[in-house]
């Protein structure tokens, strides 16, 4: 099928298997690797995006079903240097490994995109789909607190 899209913000015409996970399109044919392939059955939230503003499991998405929609990766969050959503995640320790760290972003910025000032038991309920097996989950929730829709929209 011809899928025509907004990839990052890029208009996107491609041809593709609609029955493709949205994952696998985006890490092998769009070579975005930032969403990271966990277990494919919607559990841990590594391969979360923003569907039309909305945080999905990719896993669970099939290409055909992002037709005319926008499609925002962790790679299309920040140009040239870092996000202030990962800026916070980074400077509050809740950063180790990194494998959960694209999908719980993803998360966060899909609930700014609802309720662009949540507090500590919004964030905590927007990532609960999301596993993290370093750093636990204080420190994700500690370090967003407070933060805003404004503060990260690429301007």
């Amino acid at each position: 099928m011809r899928l025509e899209f907004k990839l990052n913000g890029v208009d996107k015409a491609v041809e593709t298997e609609p029955t493709k996970s949205l994952l696998d399109f985006l890490r092998e044919d769009m070579k975005l690797t930032g969403t990271k392939k966990g277990c494919e059955i919607g559990e841990c939230g590594a391969c979360t995006v923003l569907v039309d503003k909305k945080a999905v499991n990719s896993c669970m998405i099939m290409t055909g079903q992002v037709q005319g929609c926008e499609v925002l990766t962790i790679e299309g969050i920040s140009r040239e240097v870092l996000n202030p959503l990962q800026e916070k995640l980074l400077n509050g320790g809740a950063v180790q490994c990194g494998f959960c760290t694209p999908g719980m972003i993803m998360a966060v910025l899909g609930l700014l995109y609802e309720n662009s000032s949540p507090n500590a038991e919004d964030i905590r309920r927007a990532i609960d789909g999301n596993l993290c097996r370093c750093t636990g989950y204080k420190q994700i929730i500690k370090s967003i607190e407070g933060l805003k829709l404004d503060e990260v929209l690429l301007k």
